[in-house]
């Protein structure tokens, strides 16, 4: 036979923390918790300056009428706490009177004396929570052109916590136009809906002048359409320029000091964040890079379906030079580890690829051939693969790459491997301990050499056009190279682990957008 509990009361004070009556009806629900076995008391106490908005807000959300502070209510644990509103101070005396024979005799000075001290505790539990904020600080991550697939599919692994760390809370910032301010609230509500333990929040944006506020990092992911019956190559390259004029000086502005600045997307992923550093001369060039990873990801691939094995065993594939342009995808250091071949060796044990691929005709031939669909595949996702590029670059950036292993990504050149200075360009580098460093040690032959040049010379000529100084592109060698099929017959010249993907977002691509 079951016991009839009593129900467990919990009235709940709320007031300005100097208010008098509020100290009054606290000391007397103090007394009554402590001498009654089911009372339960809660309070909350609200700074003056914040307490009208305050009471305005709780008495709208539960249709009740009260004006003044204290205001107490009752709630019932085993009812599912719909809350009944008791009222004022004075409410409060005649309810203890009726129901528990007890009441309060404070003088009007203890009451002041209370309301004193309670105005301070406040004042001092405010500053402490404060402090406790300041020590959990997220970071402030801002992605531009945020209505792209890419974005959508970025947002889950920037905060399932493999990049930044199980302990680093992050904020989102979604900046995009007025026209898709509707894709960003869809997208704002769906990441609340996943209830991320490290998303502290997530908003949209469309204002620009209050972009990048806060930034620790900078996501560029704007991609100007590639229509060449619409518009020149030059034309689109001014178009990204203009962008970058807009976004550089705010990200100065507005941005931490040691911003970090990732350029990804479809098209001028190099140009973006040369651009960047151009006209944001206080920005650190080391903290401004081009993602190239996707492009590494893509002919790994490849290079495993020839092979018949998992592609997380093929290494040190390097991509030089312009990324979303004419690039070397270059073999020569590559390496397969856990190939299933007659000779077998411990975990760290590695084979050069180009002693595996046996097939000399597949790399002269069906590898060339397969630079159209390997561009097409990155440049055409639904922005699944550049999602995960970016993701790995930022964890690579923050927790360090795999030991011994290559990784590229556009960088503001030095000179490095013969490269002229100044613009940026996708080389090999190792990540730790925050930063990155060229693995200069890298051998490179005359032919590659020869490669790299032309490769310069593309990037040198969409820096000239972006800044004006000359009104069209010239071809590396102009006075030899007239025409595109003189430049296709020097590219049969090239080495057979060269691959150079057409412009990206050519004619056919998918509508793009800044």
């Amino acid at each position: 036979m079951s016991q009839n509990v009593p129900p467990v009361v919990l009235p709940l004070f709320a007031g300005k923390a100097d208010c008098p009556h509020y100290a009054k009806a606290e000391l007397l629900a103090d007394y009554l918790q402590a001498n009654l076995p089911d009372f339960r008391v809660h309070k909350i106490t609200q700074h003056p300056d914040k307490w009208e908005q305050w009471l305005h807000d709780i008495c709208e959300r539960n249709g009740w009428e009260h004006r003044r502070s204290p205001i107490i209510w009752r709630e019932l644990l085993d009812r599912g706490g719909k809350g009944l509103l008791l009222g004022g101070v004075n409410d409060f005396l005649e309810h203890a009177q009726q129901y528990y024979g007890i009441t309060s005799m404070m003088l009007s000075e203890e009451m002041l004396d209370i309301a004193e001290e309670n105005l301070q505790a406040h004042i001092e539990i405010e500053k402490e929570e404060e402090e406790i904020k300041s020590l959990i600080k997220p970071l402030q991550i801002w992605i531009t052109s945020a209505s792209a697939p890419v974005c959508y599919q970025l947002i889950p692994l920037l905060a399932n916590g493999e990049v930044f760390g199980m302990t680093t809370e992050i904020s989102i910032h979604l900046l995009d136009t007025d026209q898709f301010k509707e894709v960003l609230c869809g997208i704002v509500m769906e990441a609340e809906d996943m209830a991320f333990p490290l998303l502290c929040s997530i908003s949209q944006h469309s204002e620009i002048d209050e972009a990048f506020i806060q930034a620790d990092i900078v996501i560029v992911l704007d991609d100007v359409l590639l229509n060449y019956e619409v518009q020149s190559l030059e034309d689109c390259i001014r178009e990204v320029s203009e962008i970058c004029q807009v976004y550089a000086p705010l990200i100065e502005k507005n941005a931490k000091s040691e911003v970090k600045v990732i350029s990804s997307g479809k098209t001028f992923v190099n140009l973006k964040a040369m651009m960047i550093m151009t006209y944001g001369p206080s920005i650190k060039p080391e903290n401004v890079i081009a993602v190239a990873t996707s492009w590494e990801s893509a002919a790994k691939a490849m290079l495993a379906r020839k092979l018949n094995m998992d592609t997380a065993g093929v290494k040190d594939v390097i991509v030089w030079g312009n990324i979303t342009g004419c690039n070397y995808i270059d073999l020569s250091h590559a390496k397969l580890h856990g190939y299933d071949s007659a000779i077998w060796g411990p975990a760290n044990f590695s084979r050069p690829v180009l002693n595996m691929i046996y097939d000399s005709e597949w790399i002269h031939s069906e590898l060339l051939s397969a630079r159209s669909s390997l561009s097409s595949r990155v440049c055409h996702s639904v922005g699944m693969l550049a999602a995960h590029a970016v993701a790995t670059v930022l964890r690579y950036w923050h927790h360090g790459s795999p030991p011994g292993e290559i990784v590229s990504v556009g960088i503001l050149t030095e000179g490095q491997f013969c490269i002229p200075e100044g613009i940026v360009f996708s080389m090999p580098v190792r990540f730790q301990n925050g930063s990155w460093e060229v693995v200069t040690e890298l051998e490179i032959n005359g032919t590659t050499q020869e490669v790299l040049g032309r490769l310069a010379h593309e990037l040198v000529q969409e820096k000239l056009v972006a800044l004006k100084e000359i009104e069209e592109m010239h071809p590396y060698g102009a006075d030899e190279i007239t025409s595109e099929k003189s430049l296709s017959q020097e590219m049969e010249a090239l080495p057979a682990d060269w691959l150079q993907p057409e412009l990206s977002g050519g004619e056919n691509a998918e509508n793009s957008h800044t």
